[in-house]
């Protein structure tokens, strides 16, 4: 390996060690509490939170523009991530920029501000996805980046859950299901929801709604897009591996 390569299998390690921590006793409790509040909420409620976030997902996956991205031939792990550094820090400042003009906005644009921010991150995503070489028009490839989605935004415990499907993807993507319906939209909302909530709320409050929209858009897209990175690089060293292996048994 590279001495940049070997730099980030460590940084990645750590990584990993922090992914497969157990939930802590505080994050337990805040899950059960959030728990008993969904179990509050009708069900048609979740339900139609559930359609609004699978049809908008589904729109920025399949919609026009998004899976059209050429994938790239890294010449190395270096020069791959410099671009994709550049990229988030594109992104991380666009949404930090749109998060303080819909919070300063009010209400009315404060809302409006989850679908366009929801774009700009599935946005970068792909352009990361395409970054490291993978095709994002394969349904396969459109799925790793949901789990990515999700291990970025869920508890602890679904995380783990999230992060194995990850760390062992060559094996998984040959058991996904023929239709991308049956991916657990439930879920994936639940978490994403259950997140970001009380950050968001602040979003809408006059006065400070500006600021936290900014802070809040800049922190979570620059996480997603670190979460992107380390998930591409367990697939790099582990497709290293194989080719060291392939080699040796020649």
């Amino acid at each position: 390996m590279t001495l940049y390569e070997n730099h980030i299998a460590a940084e990645m390690a750590v990584w990993q060690q922090r992914m497969q921590k157990p939930p802590s006793f505080s994050s337990q409790l805040a899950k059960r509490f959030q728990n008993r509040l969904n179990r509050a909420i009708p069900e048609k409620i979740h339900q139609a939170i559930t359609l609004a976030i699978k049809q908008m997902t589904r729109a920025v996956f399949f919609g026009a523009g998004f899976t059209t991205r050429t994938p790239v031939t890294p010449g190395s792990l270096e020069t791959c991530e410099i671009k994709v550094l550049e990229r988030i820090r594109f992104y991380r400042n666009t949404a930090a920029a749109e998060g303080a003009l819909t919070g300063a906005a009010g209400v009315l644009l404060g809302l409006a501000d989850f679908p366009i921010w929801l774009t700009l991150k599935m946005k970068m995503l792909f352009e990361i996805t395409a970054l490291y070489g993978y095709d994002t028009s394969r349904y396969q490839e459109r799925v790793f980046m949901l789990h990515i989605f999700e291990l970025c935004f869920s508890s602890p415990v679904h995380r783990n859950k999230v992060y194995e499907i990850l760390a062992d993807w060559t094996n998984h993507e040959k058991t996904l299901p023929a239709d991308i319906n049956e991916f657990d939209w439930r879920n994936f909302q639940q978490e994403y929801r259950d997140y970001i909530d009380i950050a968001k709320l602040l979003q809408l409050i006059p006065g400070i709604g500006a600021a936290v929209g900014a802070l809040v858009n800049h922190r979570l897209t620059t996480k997603l897009g670190k979460t992107a990175m380390n998930a591409y690089r367990m697939r790099w060293f582990a497709r290293s591996d194989q080719n060291a292996l392939e080699k040796g048994k020649v």
